[in-house]
């Protein structure tokens, strides 16, 4: 199929962080083209964002309702593709159903919804629509975490024993949500961010690490919420104990208040014949343990590694690949399995790789779990999706 992928951006306008990512991220390997978007609660806004990115003026909608409804009227030559949702995360949800419910393909940040009652409904659809879900937790992209996947899934680890995921930022140990700061104000406000802040956030990321890595689906958790802050509504930092269904354990504790981190996401896994360590602050470079043997130093893009780190990395070894590209990789494993089934046949194992509404719906579970545990001194509470 001789063509680019073709998709429209629901949010991401003018002062977004996070739009802007995904955009580069889609771009980087050519294969995907921005068409047409709905940038912005507010119409002119939209309008104006989308002439910041050259489109036609006619294509530049004042609401993903408009869009949704304008592309499916197009030609099929000229449609877009797929959606793509980078706003807060109470509106992932509405735009999400509407593009499946007129044809479209759907990527969305996350979390996948604003609750475990919608991500549940949001699962249902894809099911029966059939289209193509994806969910952009990143570092999932990054060639190293693939690399520690297939290790552990060929067993070189032997069974998993223990697993420690770690997300401590800073950014939030003040109340900066007071002055207007657009990207805390809606990550700390129940309405927009749902019932968690912190865990919600950047929590789910560790969660969805930690699962995606080990193969292994977390059973039930004990969890200690904390708002450290004074005047904020959700929590700001997160203890949690984990216990994984083939019987490892785990700790995860991720912060926003953790004054001089910057974004120090980390795992460390530990199985019966050895253990990795990987961070995100240094995501070329991961650690892999032995018990009868020296360390080793594993390095992004060298021939030693497996075909899924392979088909991740870009350029050649120590030349750094990090956050944009683990963003690209999503971006590239979605539009070709939207490409695979416009060509009729089934994706590769590589192209599939990519999250799913199964990992949303985990996502949310995780979430809510976390939250009813720390209403209950930290009850151990089980995982239910």
């Amino acid at each position: 199929m001789s063509r680019k992928i073709r998709y429209g951006m629901v949010g991401g306008g003018r002062g977004a962080f996070i739009g802007a990512v995904h955009r580069i991220a889609a771009a980087i390997d050519q294969q995907i083209e921005l068409v047409c978007g709905a940038f912005s609660s507010d119409p002119q806004k939209s309008k104006d964002s989308g002439a910041d990115f050259f489109l036609p003026a006619e294509r530049c909608y004042g609401s993903y309702e408009e869009m949704i409804k304008a592309e499916a009227a197009l030609p099929a030559d000229q449609r877009m593709d797929f959606i793509a949702i980078v706003t807060p995360n109470h509106v992932h949800f509405p735009p999400a159903k509407m593009a499946l419910e007129n044809g479209f393909h759907v990527l969305s940040d996350k979390p996948a919804t604003f609750d475990l009652a919608e991500s549940k409904e949001l699962e249902a659809l894809v099911k029966k629509t059939g289209l193509i879900y994806g969910l952009t937790h990143n570092y999932t992209g990054y060639p190293l975490v693939k690399e520690a996947k297939d290790m552990i899934k060929a067993g070189k680890l032997g069974k998993i024993r223990k697993v420690v995921a770690e997300y401590p930022q800073g950014w939030l140990a003040t109340n900066i949500e007071q002055s207007g700061q657009k990207q805390a104000s809606w990550r700390t406000d129940p309405t927009k961010s749902g019932a968690a802040g912190c865990v919600g956030d950047i929590g789910t990321h560790a969660e969805n690490l930690a699962e995606y890595i080990t193969g292994l689906k977390i059973s039930e958790l004990a969890a200690d919420l904390t708002t450290f802050v004074d005047g904020r509504q959700l929590d700001d930092d997160a203890n949690i104990l984990l216990r994984f269904e083939n019987g490892a354990k785990g700790v995860l504790h991720c912060s926003q208040i953790s004054v001089g981190e910057e974004n120090n996401l980390n795992i460390r896994v530990y199985g019966e014949k050895g253990g990795i360590e990987w961070h995100q602050k240094e995501p070329n470079t991961m650690l892999v343990k032995w018990m009868d043997q020296p360390m080793q130093v594993y390095r992004t893009a060298n021939g030693y590694l497996g075909k899924n780190a392979a088909a991740a990395s870009r350029t050649p070894p120590a030349h750094p690949e990090g956050y944009l590209e683990g963003f690209a990789n999503i971006y590239k494993n979605f539009a070709n399995a939207i490409r695979a089934r416009l060509e009729n046949r089934e994706p590769t194992e590589i192209e599939n790789d990519f999250p799913k509404i199964e990992d949303g719906v985990r996502g949310m579970a995780f979430i809510e779990a976390v939250v009813a545990s720390s209403k209950a001194n930290a009850a151990w509470t089980k995982l239910s999706v």
